[in-house]
């Protein structure tokens, strides 16, 4: 794998691949590469990546596990992670002696029984033949893992190329993570096994207390395993959609918790692309967590062609078929702002893409009148059609709207 090697020897501050041509523009489809939830407990640094170890109860964890949907999202039990690449600072998945996963369903066997994928040979085989203990693009590489090194749980989802299960590993002092399948044949016929190793590589050295960790990952002939982060309270579009619309501090704290994960990708020179609810989960405190790196990329150079993410998030540039740069998390930013004091994103048009792309290179939107004049404002300045006329990070984290909320969430855990 020539290329992998030649990779390698390029990346420095993050050791990831850069972007390959991929079609995009989906309205309010997750991504091709979902995500999985999961609660999750650490693995020891002798039987698991380097790093993942932070104790949780198991009363803690049961509740988690209970509050958590199945659908496929991955937020956790695990310890605020730092914003530091140090070898101290890698992968640790939460520590508990006794935990119910819940019952197996034997989906993995009865998949394969009924012939579910196939091998994949040639340089799709080179490319998918992914593994997080010999990995030259791992800052922090794992121990070997297999499928017979965990204790199968309960399901957790089901994505396009396969399933999710909580899952506890079998050597002590056994940690609870998830594990998310993926069938290599199903993602070379879908033309994503470059975007998928992309994705991996990029998750794998993130290290942030609002991005979901990843702590290995391992593959068989058929299948790509990859151990994730527990989201212990499920999926933030299904709250939204729940509860219609969220509050102002809850909003206010998301958009904060986003802009600092924001910041620390763009300092990586990693562009997220894909900033909406549905790539969101939720913490055990409630912490908001990026969950989704499918269309995500490295960009040293910091201006991209590739038309991808969403439809509704999609910025002026991308519509117009214009070079993009990290200004689009901004954008995205803003839309993802609105969303969660309105329900419904701004630009969005029943009439169809069309109408929406129009609405979009327009910047033509309306604020209901219950959102506040503050967060009127940081809306405004974030869904500016000029991408360097849009309230940079920093400045986003010391608006008076994030501000305000701040302060009151002194000394409260979560949102």
């Amino acid at each position: 794998m020539a290329n992998v090697n030649n990779l390698a020897d390029k990346l420095s501050e993050l050791k990831i691949k850069s972007d390959a041509p991929l079609t995009a523009g989906t309205s309010r489809v997750p991504s091709k590469i979902q995500s999985v939830s999961a609660s999750s407990s650490r693995v020891p640094p002798s039987s698991v990546p380097k790093g993942l170890g932070t104790k949780t109860s198991s009363s803690t964890l049961k509740d988690a596990s209970k509050s958590a949907g199945t659908s496929g999202a991955t937020s956790t039990t695990r310890p605020e992670a730092t914003k530091t690449d140090s070898a101290s600072s890698a992968p640790r998945a939460p520590q508990v002696n006794v935990a119910d996963i819940g019952a197996y369903d034997g989906g993995f066997e009865n998949e394969l029984q009924s012939g579910r994928g196939s091998e994949v040979h040639g340089e799709a085989a080179e490319d998918l033949a992914l593994d997080s203990s010999t990995s030259r693009t791992a800052l922090y590489p794992t121990r070997e893992w297999r499928l017979s090194s965990f204790e199968m749980g309960r399901p957790l989802g089901k994505g396009k190329f396969g399933r999710v299960y909580m899952v506890r590993t079998k050597t002590e002092p056994r940690y609870i993570v998830a594990l998310k399948c993926l069938y290599k044949s199903e993602i070379v016929e879908s033309g994503v096994e470059k975007q998928v190793r992309r994705e991996i590589e990029i998750q794998q050295n993130l290290r942030h207390p609002n991005i979901l960790r990843m702590y290995g990952y391992f593959h068989d002939s058929k299948r790509i395993f990859i151990m994730l982060e527990f989201a212990a309270k499920g999926e933030l579009y299904k709250q939204l959609v729940k509860k219609g619309r969220f509050s102002e501090r809850r909003s206010s704290r998301y958009v904060a918790q986003m802009a600092d994960a924001l910041q620390y990708l763009h300092s990586k020179h990693v562009i997220h692309r894909d900033i909406k609810p549905e790539n969101l989960l939720i913490g055990i405190s409630g912490e908001l967590k990026i969950g989704d790196f499918g269309w995500s990329v490295h960009a040293p150079s910091n201006r991209r062609t590739t038309l991808c993410g969403t439809l509704d998030y999609l910025p002026p540039e991308m519509v117009e078929h214009k070079p993009h740069t990290a200004a689009v998390d901004l954008w995205a930013l803003g839309v993802l702002c609105y969303e969660f004091l309105s329900g419904c994103p701004p630009f969005e048009e029943l009439s169809g893409a069309r109408a929406t792309h129009r609405r979009i290179a327009r910047v033509e939107y309306t604020i209901p009148d219950h959102v506040s004049p503050e967060a009127a404002d940081l809306i405004e300045k974030l869904l500016q059609y000029t991408p360097t006329a849009r309230l940079s990070l920093d400045k986003v984290l010391r608006h008076p709207w994030i501000v305000k909320y701040e302060e009151r969430s002194k000394g409260s855990s979560g949102v």
